[in-house]
Formats: C-alpha cells, structure tokens, sequence
C-alpha cells in the first residue's frame, strides 16, 4: 500500500493506495498513524478513494486507528469510500462509527464545526 500526506490546515490528509490487508499494509497505516499523534496532529482524513481490498486485518486497523486518536483527542474521518468498501463498512455496523464523505471540501469543513 501506498500512503501519501498532504495538509489543509491542521488536518493532514492520507491518501491511500492499494491494499489495506493483513502485514505490510496495514502495519503502514498504522505506523502513519502513530507518527501523526506522536508529532501533535490530532485531525486526520483517510482519503480511500484509491484503496482496492480491504480484509478484516484492514478493518481491525481502522477501528485501531480510531480508538487511537479518539484516545489523542482527535478526530479520524474517511473520504472517498468505494462501494465496495462503503457495502463493508455497512456490514459490520462500522458506517455508523466513522464519519464519511464524498467530497473533500465538505470534509475538511467538518473539522471545524
């Protein structure tokens, strides 16, 4: 998987790539993830447009990521959902736990409500 960072303000954004599956790739995020907190970012956007495969390993690390900065105080949303992964969200009742979107903007935007 691959995993760039880009920033609006105080919110950094992770746009992520391929898979999100048990090993590399979800030992990735969650090493992104903790080198966030570590460095005070505490508002992170999970662009998924662009991940393919995500296994129970993917979620588990998704759960893992945001206990951890709801632990920090933070805030950790999604954008870009792909059917697919937006189905599997569904299915395991996550939907309901993180907050999504489908348009950047308005996601930026609700870091400062």
């Amino acid at each position: 998987m691959n995993i760039a960072r880009r920033s609006f303000n105080d919110v950094c954004i992770l746009d992520l790539e391929g898979k999100i599956a048990m090993g590399e790739s979800s030992l990735a995020l969650r090493n992104a993830i903790r080198e966030l907190l570590n460095s005070g970012q505490k508002y992170i956007l999970l662009n998924m447009r662009d991940v393919s495969h995500m296994d129970s390993s993917g979620i588990g690390e998704l759960v893992s990521a945001y206990a951890s900065v709801s632990n920090h105080e933070g805030q950790l949303k999604i954008l870009n959902l792909t059917k697919k992964l937006h189905e599997l969200l569904v299915i395991t009742k996550l939907l309901t736990v993180f907050e999504c979107y489908e348009n950047e903007g308005q996601a930026l935007n609700s870091f400062y409500r």
